[in-house]
């Protein structure tokens, strides 16, 4: 029975499947909810409430409402999890987690779910601090490795490319291997590089370190996304990850302040310390706190050696291979092995070959790029005359963006998670048991449209006030529209795609990063040539225009949307 409930579950998530119940039934249900959500009265008896009757209180309490259930009722009647066995446990050193792993993580209590969200929301910000604490000092870098500030700004575009490319690995491991094990194995390469960073002796080997630092960090871009859907219900989920995305956010929020003041008083080798000590403590804390929530997978190597294939979220068989296995099977198992480390990763970039998937990709890489020629004309421009701020100054220029990140962070998902619910009920979309069904292309509804006009216009702003050296205030304040307008984007977008695939939620969140980090690290590389060709004022007219003209995927989204999803989950499936 928990099986096939589970199963149903599973259906209501992806939107399709659904048993379809009768249309009489149907409508006269559909009348008592509309009555239950708008005005909250007392039912009056009806053959549909005779049918209704049927049920228990506790079924009806649950399912015949769209309205949200309260937090205490929901937590109440969530199934108790059932722990796996400390012996048991899955992931690198998994016995050692304070926290129990469980074998449905759903079904974590929503205190448990809300400190996990915790944990990799903090792993998470280390990727763009990494990148974004290295601003404020750029021109001190230049003068200590005698070379110029071009060649010093690829030490950060080459970080984000890393941040690009390595998460298709981490992604595609974590599918097999689990989460937990991504976690510990990368961020203890990222405590390693930021060591060999801060002891660097020239460029070059100063750009190899934060590359690869870089890449190991980026981990928790996609897997965390992966998490996150691991542990949180649809409709849960763009609250939950608007939280997760407070992480990232902090970065480009602390990061220069702390670069600075560190840059000022020790010298740029000191930020690199500084992330070195970071990433040991976030390697210590994911090591006692963070449970495996990857449902339970048979490895792909244990598969090919006894010859059978393995479905995502198959339990692992209990017979054993043959002690001696033949040199056909050996073979298979390494060549198995050897496709899942350098073909299955290479595969996620396949994902673009879907509509759905690349326009939501489309708006958060451009969103991206336009950011990251943000950060560097915020360091240019308010480190020269008429500002000449110091360091520390500068670090606090990127505070205003960073307030309306978290500002649309905290109330975007919560607003997107209504809009699914408005829209599944305006829809009459319910599975047999009255639970609303959504679909993730609800989630670009206004919201989209008034961020992808609010940040775009903001830019413009930015850009001539910027150019005709306005009091300060006028072009840090039109950054906090930025803000807003594109977290609006990055939280919507990246949600979707954990909902556009289930069962591969980390694998279409890496082909997001993979993307959207190639146009940062476009924009890091061409920021500086073309402020110092063209200035802010054209150069961010012309992003505000590209970014606007945006807009089409989202009316392309609503008008087609349903149709490209359908046919991206029968190919998925078949």
């Amino acid at each position: 029975m928990a099986e096939k409930e589970s199963a149903m579950d599973h259906d209501a998530e992806r939107g399709h499947g659904i048993p379809h119940v009768s249309p009489t039934w149907s409508s006269s249900t559909e009348h008592i909810r509309n009555k239950e959500v708008h005005v909250g009265a007392s039912r009056t008896p009806s053959s549909a409430q005779s049918l209704e009757a049927a049920h228990s209180d506790h079924q009806r309490n649950i399912t015949s409402s769209p309205a949200p259930i309260p937090a205490s009722i929901a937590n109440s009647l969530r199934p108790a999890p059932v722990k796996v066995p400390r012996s048991k446990r899955r992931g690198l050193f998994g016995r050692f987690s304070i926290i129990a792993e469980v074998e449905e993580p759903k079904d974590y209590p929503n205190k448990t779910k809300w400190f996990l969200t915790f944990v990799i929301a903090v792993a998470a910000a280390a990727a763009p601090f990494g990148s974004t604490i290295f601003f404020p000092s750029l021109l001190q870098v230049s003068e200590d490795l005698h070379t110029t500030p071009t060649i010093t700004n690829l030490s950060v575009a080459l970080y984000m490319l890393s941040m690009s490319i390595f998460p298709l690995w981490w992604s595609s491991f974590s599918e097999t291997l689990g989460r937990r094990t991504i976690y510990l194995t990368s961020f203890s390469l990222f405590l390693l590089w930021n060591i060999l960073s801060a002891l660097s002796n020239s460029i070059a080997m100063l750009i190899v370190m934060r590359v690869l630092g870089g890449g190991a960090a980026a981990s928790v871009q996609a897997v965390g996304a992966g998490t996150i859907a691991d542990i949180w219900a649809v409709r849960e989920r763009g609250q939950a990850m608007g939280i997760f995305y407070l992480g990232p956010l902090m970065g480009p929020l602390f990061a220069p302040i702390i670069g600075g003041a560190l840059a000022e008083k020790w010298g740029w080798r000191s930020t690199q310390w500084f992330l070195a000590i970071y990433g040991g403590i976030i390697l210590v804390f994911l090591f006692f706190a963070l449970p495996e929530t990857l449902k339970v997978r048979k490895s792909i190597v244990a598969s090919a050696g006894n010859g059978h294939s393995v479905t995502p979220n198959q339990r692992p068989s209990l017979s054993r291979a043959s002690s001696t296995p033949s040199v056909h099977q050996k073979t298979k198992k390494w060549v198995k092995a050897a496709k899942l480390a350098f073909i299955d990763p290479l595969k996620i970039i396949l994902n673009l070959r879907y509509p759905a998937v690349l326009l939501t990709v489309w708006l958060a890489s451009i969103t991206f790029g336009c950011l990251y020629v943000l950060n560097i004309s915020l360091q240019s421009t308010f480190s020269k005359p008429p500002y000449s701020f110091s360091t520390l100054i500068v670090g606090l220029t990127y505070i205003p963006n960073s307030i309306g990140y978290i500002l649309a962070s905290l109330l975007g998902g919560r607003w997107t998670d209504k809009i699914m619910a408005r829209e599944a009920i305006k829809a009459g979309r319910y599975d047999e048991k009255g639970r609303l069904v959504y679909r993730p292309e609800d989630r670009l509804r206004e919201n989209a449209w008034i961020a992808i006009f609010l940040y775009p216009g903001a830019l413009v702003w930015y850009g001539w006030t910027a150019e005709q050296k306005v009091f300060w205030l006028v072009p840090l304040l039109a950054n906090f529209f930025f803000g807003v307008g594109s977290m609006l984007i990055f939280s919507a977008s990246t949600t979707m795609l954990t909902e556009f695939m289930p069962n591969r939620a980390s694998a279409g969140v890496a082909t997001n990063n993979f993307v959207r980090n190639i146009f940062s690290c476009v924009g890091g590389i061409v920021a500086q040539p073309l402020l110092d060709a063209i200035g802010n004022g054209w150069l961010f007219t012309g992003l505000g225009l590209i970014a606007a003209a945006s807009s089409v995927a989202i009316w392309a989204m609503r008008r087609f949307g349903p149709r490209w999803r359908t046919k991206m989950e029968a190919q998925l499936n078949s």
